[in-house]
């Protein structure tokens, strides 16, 4: 049996978890259904009143044509980069190195539809205007994930963001939005996500990530484009008889967080302003620009995990419940404020803080 990591024990055991909305567990569920009526008819295999009326909320939520609801993001992203390079009769697409579907598909683009990525920019950056037009590869569409989650949930500039749109239009390229964190981009842009969304030819939204439903993705685009969709969605097997748990619970999420995206963002805000208090500890971005960041801190993995558990054990104040090391000497992890954050009561907050200062001059090597 696998013993469960010391660190992810004593946050489990905190009072004050501090990311997130809550546990994933059943509950998640049998919250989303309270107030739905149990003879409500699900859906089947893609259709009936249901899952068709999610998909046009959310296609008028995102400005779109059309919307089909499935089960994963890494389905629907794979399928729409297929049907870009079908339309443009080139199996070539370029996106970010540290995109999910390079880094967390097991070559899924590659093995299933045989496409050839192309790495677009550097790794520790954006992808920037000139990065775009510098590209001598011809490409039959271009992903850009906003924001940047594996460089702390950075963003472009929306004026960046609009050129770079122009120009892929200007040069025939179809542009892809990697939204999967779309809600949390709309108070720093103070754009809709219908604004963001028409300067993409197709875009993927997820529902577990920062909604915090249990799964599900949809993928909006003109009506052409999503009847494809659905086509390649049967052949990926996504087609399940029904999807109705994942639809209840999106659309649930959905309703109750989307409108509370600005508290995030400004929760973000402030907390990464008290790490960035700490020596030896920085954010990136130093400012969030969504409500994530990552915290990166002079100390080797080990030893901050030992300090992580004794801060917990004291103050009952969980600040993350995981460590990855960067090299020998620091190590890093991902903030993401949701629900929970409110509920910390400030001055509890503080003195767990107060702790990690006086801790970190401790220890620091």
């Amino acid at each position: 049996m696998n013993k469960i990591n010391p660190l992810l024990a004593a946050f489990q055991q905190t009072s004050y978890p501090l990311g997130g909305h809550g546990k994933r567990n059943i509950q998640v569920l049998i919250d989303a259904l309270q107030d739905v009526d149990g003879l409500t008819d699900g859906d089947t295999y893609g259709n009936g009143k249901l899952i068709e009326d999610f998909q046009a909320e959310m296609a008028t939520f995102l400005g779109k044509e059309s919307a089909v609801f499935f089960p994963s993001g890494t389905m629907a992203q794979q399928i729409a980069l297929r049907i870009w390079c079908d339309r443009k009769g080139n199996k070539k697409v370029a996106y970010h190195p540290l995109s999910h579907l390079e880094i967390h598909e097991e070559d899924g683009l590659k093995e299933l539809h045989h496409i050839q990525p192309i790495l677009l920019g550097e790794k520790d950056r954006l992808i920037r205007l000139e990065d775009v037009q510098q590209l001598d590869e011809d490409v039959a569409c271009i992903l850009l994930e906003l924001p940047q989650r594996e460089i702390g949930g950075q963003l472009p500039e929306y004026e960046e963001l609009t050129q770079i749109s122009a120009y892929c239009r200007s040069r025939g390229i179809h542009l892809h939005l990697d939204g999967a964190r779309l809600y949390e981009i709309l108070p720093y842009y103070q754009k809709s996500a219908h604004e963001i969304c028409e300067l993409f030819d197709s875009v993927y939204i997820s529902f577990y990530k920062g909604i915090g439903g249990i799964a599900g993705a949809i993928l909006a685009g003109d009506e052409t484009f999503t009847k494809e969709s659905k086509v390649w969605k049967r052949r990926h097997g996504g087609d399940l008889i029904s999807l109705y748990p994942y639809i209840v619970s999106a659309s649930h999420y959905f309703k109750q967080r989307v409108d509370k995206m600005g508290q995030y963002y400004e929760g973000a805000v402030e907390l990464a302003a008290r790490y960035n208090q700490v020596p030896g500890i920085v954010t990136n971005p130093v400012q969030p620009v969504t409500n994530m960041f990552h915290v990166h801190i002079q100390m080797p993995k080990e030893k901050m995990e030992s300090l992580l558990i004794s801060l917990y054990e004291a103050t009952g104040v969980g600040l993350t419940h995981y460590v990855k090391e960067i090299n020998e000497s620091s190590c890093c992890y991902e903030v993401s404020i949701g629900d929970r954050y409110a509920s910390v009561p400030k001055d509890e907050l503080e003195k767990a803080f107060a702790l990690l200062e006086s801790q970190m001059r401790e220890n620091r090597v």
